[in-house]
């Protein structure tokens, strides 16, 4: 059943029973797993040995964590009276965890209800899955919490709240403190809990330079941000200000269908980044997949006139956008692909972390005829067009690491260990 409540803002606020699940020190105790150790009396750390002392730790087990090593540093920080296993990160075995991560939670749920928000975490929504198996949202966390051990070998921690903001907000500030590795928050704790929360940072959503702009109005924690009103916040920061006002009052009308894939027809790949991405580096990451999207089409013979793409921010930050754009003509080619959504790019991005990538070609139709763009030289238009088939039946044939561009030479590229994981070749 739905239940509807209306808020002080007018809002109308759907009360669901969301599930926030996060794989405890994921890529630590993967490499424990896989080396039959116990992530939780086991001191290892990953990082790449080959870069030295200054290496930064990508993960360290929650045992590391009790000797106060924190998650994110560099191995020079780490204590000399400290004994400790140095991984290399794998890249695949993650993904591979994480895939069967996300198998367990389709035995529960559908994918309609399912919200992948990074590697080691999700959104599940179980309203209407609770009379199903004659089962309450929280003996059903620990079912699905005991399954992933079981099958994985690997610890989570649950958040549940009425809406996504407020699991979230559960799972980041209280799951790890109970002994359940389980919080699980209603609307009636927003005062006696989200408006308690200090430093504002401890709010999902809010980052050091936010909070910094927010102490200077004289906001220490979250209550506090109700000194001034929604519009006050709106004409402050913009549409992050109104997010921030509704979410220091618990309110979140998003909800895990609105970020599932469209149900036309659709071409679509999305890529979740295993480290922070400015917006320096990300237009790299767009390229190779618009690339490996443009490709796709070709091999199916298919064109798209309408092209969306989403960014998603790091989850210690929070937030997302998504949008789509028609297209003058239809097409598969990968540099009108890109440019469109470097147009997305630019138009809506903000100097955050990156953690997640999303394009969907949509308004498919069979590519049964060509249409010459009247403002290119055609005869270099057919010539680059031979080219791509060209280079697209070698990597049909050898894979798609056979002929890559020299920018999958630069550290941020992502295509080759992409291609790796999902076998070489395309569909």
């Amino acid at each position: 059943m739905l239940y509807l409540k209306r808020t002080k803002v007018g809002e109308i606020m759907n009360e669901r029973n969301i599930l926030c699940i996060d794989l405890k020190s994921f890529f630590a105790s993967c490499e424990c797993v896989e080396r039959k150790l116990d992530p939780f009396t086991t001191p290892l750390v990953v990082a790449d040995p080959e870069r030295g002392k200054g290496a930064i730790t990508l993960a360290v087990t929650p045992y590391m964590k009790t000797l106060g090593v924190p998650s994110r540093g560099r191995i020079f920080e780490i204590p000399n009276n400290i004994k400790y296993i140095i991984a290399k990160p794998t890249m695949e075995l993650y993904l591979k965890k994480s895939k069967e991560i996300i198998d367990i939670f389709l035995n529960f749920v559908s994918k309609e209800d399912l919200h992948v928000y990074s590697i080691d975490e999700s959104f599940l929504d179980v309203t209407n899955y609770l009379k199903l198996y004659k089962t309450n949202d929280y003996n059903l966390a620990i079912n699905i919490m005991k399954t992933i051990k079981e099958k994985t070998g690997l610890t989570s921690t649950c958040g549940i709240g009425p809406n996504l903001f407020l699991a979230k907000v559960a799972l980041d500030t209280e799951s790890k403190h109970n002994k359940d590795c389980i919080a699980k928050w209603t609307y009636e704790d927003i005062k006696t809990k989200l408006w308690n929360l200090e430093p504002l940072t401890e709010m999902w959503g809010i980052g050091s330079k936010t909070m910094k702009k927010l102490n200077d109005l004289g906001i220490k924690k979250v209550g506090d941000i109700n000194k001034y009103n929604i519009n006050f916040y709106k004409r402050r920061f913009g549409i992050i200000g109104e997010e921030i006002y509704l979410h220091a009052n618990g309110i979140d009308t998003s909800n895990i269908k609105e970020k599932c894939e469209s149900k036309n027809k659709s071409y679509s790949i999305s890529q979740i980044l295993y480290k922070d991405y400015s917006i320096i580096n990300t237009p790299l990451i767009i390229r190779e997949m618009s690339s490996t999207l443009a490709k796709r089409l070709r091999n199916n013979k298919k064109v798209c006139s309408c092209i969306s793409f989403g960014i998603g921010y790091s989850k210690n930050i929070g937030g997302y956008f998504y949008h789509s754009k028609k297209l003058s003509t239809s097409t598969n080619n990968e540099k009108e692909i890109y440019e469109t959504c470097k147009n997305i790019f630019d138009n809506y991005i903000e100097d955050l972390p990156i953690r997640k990538i999303s394009i969907s070609a949509s308004k498919i139709s069979d590519n049964n005829y060509h249409q010459l763009n009247l403002f290119e030289n055609s005869l270099e238009e057919e010539n680059n067009e031979k080219i791509t088939l060209t280079i697209d039946n070698i990597t049909n044939k050898f894979g798609n690491n056979s002929i890559l561009k020299a920018s999958s030479l630069i550290e941020y590229s992502t295509i080759k260990k992409r291609n790796n994981t999902l076998g070489g070749h395309s569909k």
